[in-house]
């Protein structure tokens, strides 16, 4: 494929190397000569000198051709601006990283629909959501970058004596933003449809509204189970850490975060306002002994320094921490930190590989993501003008068993879909596909 690549820094010359070696044709701008120099000499790709906001060196880059145009540049205001110029001027995507939480914020103004990009990308966003996932649930599918960060997917276990016991789905009293997606039984897992029965020890995935979703977990509780709301110590403050925290809901999870830096914490405790903020230095095994990191369920290090993020996790584990994770940039300590006993490590270069990857698609496929098991995959899929989707209703589809859609944006408006909806040219669909009918499924979302 055809890729443009804004921005020679650090993250667009790693960009460029892992897609050079995937054998992809790619164009590298910048606007500095040495980047330049420097990603003609390396790399078996073109390099121009020049900004990526400016449509005559987009031209010059062959825009119009171009299958994907990322804008990894270090300014998140040049990023929008040259992706929104790149997807006007032919490029077939465009992704644009950025830093500021404003960004994403929907709702104050959605800059992903009103520049006309197809995604605003976050490397701490999505290291948070990777790590909030593993402590939440591991083989959960995960939707936290799809459907605009809109909808939650928590997976859960039916407990005896729960409510929906031996009930079929369409029998539930289910809320009507609320989805069942997939249902794991006996190491099988397979797309949910209403003639499905629950038994005791299924693993069911709830899709939909936050808060929707939190009303309908009972159903598949225990009647008189009381649950214990675990401990999580986060050390680090920053955009990953903010992320974490806000990921894990509080109904749950009793959570601390430390930040060893004043101002930032006072930031922390206004937008935080149900969670523990300390201002404290989480390198000090003192300070994790304080504040509970001997018993903590979860010990989290975000705190940007990988040494820093290291040393806290082996000091955690020393005092009893259950389980430790990292977050760890440097490919080389990638050997070391399983011998120190560290559970997880997550990498903002690994995460943002596996999200670029996933964009690059051909037809209607925006992007995708395989869940852990390689039975399902989960699908961001743009309903094009003349697709066989638009005729009928989705109930008269024949997605049944294969194809499960379970989130529609339209109108920058995300929500989950009925039986009698209709999909409508623009609009861009979240969907559970079948690997074994892949290649049907899609066939009705193209021309």
């Amino acid at each position: 494929m055809r890729v443009l690549t804004l921005g020679a820094g650090t993250v667009g010359h790693w960009i460029a190397d892992m897609l050079c070696r995937r054998r992809h044709d790619v164009t590298v701008i910048d606007i500095d000569p040495d980047r330049v120099r420097q990603i003609n000499s390396e790399l078996d790709v073109r390099a121009i000198e020049g900004s990526g906001s400016q449509s005559t060196v987009l031209f010059q880059a062959d825009v119009c051709s171009a299958d994907i145009c990322l804008a990894v540049t270090g300014d998140d205001e040049v990023n929008v601006v040259a992706a929104s110029m790149a997807k006007a001027l032919g490029a077939r995507r465009s992704l644009a990283r950025v830093y500021a939480p404003a960004f994403r914020d929907s709702s104050t103004f959605d800059y992903q629909s009103h520049f006309g990009i197809d995604a605003l990308l976050s490397l701490e966003q999505l290291s948070a959501f990777e790590l909030a996932r593993a402590i939440r649930n591991p083989d959960a599918i995960p939707l936290e970058h799809f459907a605009r960060g809109h909808l939650e997917v928590y997976e859960m276990e039916v407990e005896a004596k729960s409510q929906a016991t031996d009930h079929r789905l369409r029998d539930l009293k289910l809320p009507g933003t609320v989805r069942i997606g997939s249902i794991e039984r006996d190491g099988d897992m397979w797309l949910a449809s209403g003639e499905d029965e629950i038994h005791v020890g299924d693993r069911v995935s709830l899709i939909g509204v936050p808060s929707e979703v939190n009303k309908s977990r009972p159903l598949f509780a225990s009647t008189n189970k009381m649950t214990k709301r675990q401990s999580v110590l986060i050390a680090g403050g920053g955009e990953i850490g903010f992320h974490i925290a806000r990921a894990l809901p509080t109904t749950d999870y009793r959570i601390t975060l430390l930040e060893n830096d004043a101002d930032r914490c006072d930031q922390l405790a206004k937008l935080l306002p149900d969670m523990t903020v300390v201002h404290a230095n989480a390198n000090r095994r003192s300070v994790l002994e304080d504040e509970g990191g001997g018993s903590a369920d979860y010990f989290v290090a975000c705190t940007g320094s990988d040494e820093s993020n290291i040393m806290a996790c082996v000091e955690a584990r020393e005092l009893g921490s259950r389980r430790v994770l990292a977050v760890v940039g440097r490919p080389d300590y990638a050997n070391v930190v399983g011998k120190l006993g560290i559970d997880r490590v997550v990498s903002e270069r690994d995460v943002g590989a596996r999200q670029i990857l996933g964009f690059l698609n051909q037809g209607a496929v925006i992007s995708q993501s395989r869940l852990p098991n390689g039975k399902i995959a989960v699908y961001e899929l743009e309903i094009v003008e003349g697709a066989r989707v638009t005729g009928q209703t989705l109930a008269d589809l024949p997605l049944a068993g294969r194809c499960l859609i379970t989130a529609i944006q339209r109108d920058s408006f995300v929500r989950v879909p009925t039986a009698s909806d209709h999909l409508m040219p623009g609009d861009v669909v979240v969907a559970l596909i079948d690997q074994d009918h892949i290649t049907e499924c899609l066939a009705l979302f193209n021309r």
